[in-house]
């Protein structure tokens, strides 16, 4: 129901969702097994105590990543996390407290990231894959990414960082944090905020506008800045001319899509008219 009403090409985006659904079932299948073994052999179990630690470590990742799953579906909790607005940075203690989020996520992110193509069109006209970069620049100064951008070693006049689940790592004169769950985009409101930014940024130098894989909650913002910046008139023009190209598996859900129309409703066509 949720991927059908969302969108039908999001491929990563909404894997997010149903892998920490995944996580929180396969946490608690394990831990009801293994709880389930107590009465067979109460006094086995009970002289292991790495099985016992175990047993709850599985149900910890299983309330916690089911809890995180509901929150991604209603769009809240994203201080949850702890990560510093300001810095961009996350707190040891969330490392430890929510390591059951933190691990497959930084787990899953790194395989992606290393082992992810996109289709793209070579100069003789055939279709092929090719890794995708770490970051793309979408339009000249321009640039669409994820958490790992900080390997092109460059320092930027500004960041967007759209995570809420990533320190920032990369070179900056100015950072803005608009944390997101992965799959969820940011409010109107927050998208004009950072258009805001990112314009202004830009007068600067280069601006990064990342997420975790460079795909969907960055392409949402990426295509509010480039219409703020007077370079295309609507986010589906800036999204299919702007984006696109230059980063072949960027994509938007239909949330996404929803935020970016009210946008442009509200902060775009609005003043228009005014």
């Amino acid at each position: 129901f949720f991927l059908k009403k969302e969108g039908r090409t999001m491929g990563a985006v909404h894997g997010v969702y149903l892998k920490y659904v995944g996580l929180s079932a396969v946490s608690g299948l394990g831990f009801y097994l293994m709880d389930g073994s107590a009465t067979l052999g109460e006094r086995r179990l009970a002289s292991d105590m790495r099985l016992v630690a175990a047993a709850g470590v599985l149900g910890y990742s299983c309330l916690l990543n089911g809890l995180i799953a509901v929150l991604f579906k209603l769009e809240k909790g994203m201080g949850l996390i702890g990560k510093d607005p300001k810095t961009g940075q996350i707190p040891l203690w969330s490392y430890m407290l929510f390591f059951p989020f933190h691990l497959p996520t930084m787990t899953y992110t790194a395989i992606h990231t290393r082992s992810g193509t996109m289709k793209v069109k070579g100069k003789d006209g055939k279709t092929k894959k090719v890794p995708v970069p770490v970051a793309s620049e979408v339009q000249p100064g321009w640039w669409v990414g994820g958490c790992y951008g900080h390997e092109l070693g460059k320092d930027w006049s500004g960041i967007i960082d759209l995570t809420v689940e990533f320190p920032e790592k990369m070179k900056t004169k100015s950072y803005l944090s608009v944390p997101t769950w992965d799959g969820v985009p940011a409010t109107p409101e927050q998208l004009e905020e950072a258009a805001i930014f990112g314009v202004e940024a830009r007068k600067g130098g280069d601006v990064m506008v990342h997420c975790a894989h460079g795909r969907g909650r960055s392409t949402t913002v990426m295509c509010a800045c480039l219409v703020k910046a007077g370079l295309y008139e609507t986010w589906q023009e800036a999204f299919e001319k702007g984006v696109k190209p230059g980063r072949a598996c960027c994509k938007l859900n239909g949330l996404m899509r929803k935020a970016l129309t009210a946008w442009q409703e509200q902060y775009v066509n609005g003043k228009k008219a005014q």
